[in-house]
């Protein structure tokens, strides 16, 4: 009869699916990036990828079981997915040491130190990334650039002549990285950059971190996650709306020197944070008023690092920040047990 009286943190409603099955979803819903991604960058995406994953494994299961003593989870394959997290937010020809570095930091300081799932504070994966972008800015900003010609895309702002099967790819700048240096030369976009194809954006055939380069093969796992009921719409959608609202606002003031709105959402990670990222149950809100808020200040906060700040890239930072304002906006309008959202 006495423990009969003690109650476990809400939540309390159970929606029947387990951890390990939600995360099982996520992973399907990654697969058609990951399958695109080796199809433009070849084997060293699949590589990167599965060095990633056996890193992070490996240190939950050591933390776990020699520094913390407690029992193992790996099986829940949360490990699992932040390393192809991760990966998908790394170029494909990173080293293999700098793939381990970040998935230590993701998994040792980002999740265990806190306690481990659902105990953290920041994405891991997010968390492992910024670190290594901070700490090694040469290497995380080397991309490869994908075959030209896959699929009959054509392209005038990316040509190269390497095999897509091969680990061996001609490097370059991001769209985001290269518009940004020709504003600072005193350049205007309109006239002197070859910016990628709406098509080109939508199939992958653009630099960047191999996870995050096929929009259409995002959308269509988001697709996937909306249909199981995995995630809802408020977050991608509310960050991806603010993103091109506030920088059309941007760009109907100045085209010559800023980009069109579609370009911001279509490059760099806003598609691959948007969905996979800022959605993770952890470290997002639960309410959708908090979870409107949380999105369209992460679309606010990557549109202004991308605008006037220092790197070209912002969606990683903006996720990180809100992250640290979740516990705060967990508590608009909380919801009264046996009520809706």
């Amino acid at each position: 009869m006495k423990n009969k009286l003690l109650v476990a943190p809400s939540p309390h409603i159970h929606s029947g699916n387990s951890t390990k099955q939600l995360m099982h979803g996520v992973l399907i819903a990654l697969l058609p990036a990951l399958v695109v991604s080796i199809i433009f960058f070849g084997w060293a995406s699949l590589y990167v990828t599965a060095v990633a994953v056996a890193s992070c494994v490996f240190f939950e299961w050591f933390i776990q079981k020699f520094m913390l003593k407690r029992p193992i989870s790996i099986m829940d394959s949360s490990a699992i997915l932040t390393g192809v997290l991760l990966s998908f937010n790394l170029p494909a020809t990173v080293p293999v040491w700098l793939v381990i570095l970040g998935s230590l930091f993701a998994i040792g300081v980002a999740k265990m130190s806190y306690g481990g799932l659902g105990s953290n504070v920041f994405n891991p994966a997010l968390a492992g990334r910024v670190f290594l972008l901070i700490s090694f800015p040469v290497l995380m900003t080397t991309y490869p650039i994908p075959e030209a010609n896959v699929m009959n895309v054509e392209t005038k702002a990316f040509q190269c002549e390497t095999n897509i099967l091969s680990l061996d790819a001609v490097t370059g700048a991001t769209p985001l990285a290269e518009a940004r240096a020709i504003v600072a030369q005193g350049g205007e976009l309109n006239t002197n950059m070859n910016l990628v194809t709406v098509k080109n954006m939508l199939l992958g055939v653009k630099g960047g971190s191999h996870g995050e380069v096929a929009v259409l093969a995002l959308l269509l796992g988001f697709a996937y996650m909306l249909y199981k009921k995995i995630i809802s719409w408020h977050i991608p959608v509310t960050i991806l709306l603010t993103m091109f609202a506030f920088s059309g606002i941007i760009y109907f003031f100045d085209t010559a020197h800023y980009l069109h709105p579609l370009f911001h959402i279509l490059t760099g990670g806003a598609m691959l944070g948007a969905i996979f990222m800022a959605t993770d149950y952890v470290t997002s809100p639960m309410t959708h008023l908090g979870m409107i808020i949380y999105a369209v200040m992460i679309g606010v906060i990557t549109i202004l690092i991308r605008t006037w700040g220092g790197y070209p890239e912002g969606m990683s930072f903006a996720i990180l920040l809100m992250n640290a304002a979740t516990p705060l906006l967990n508590k608009v309008k909380p919801v009264k047990f046996g009520n809706k959202k």
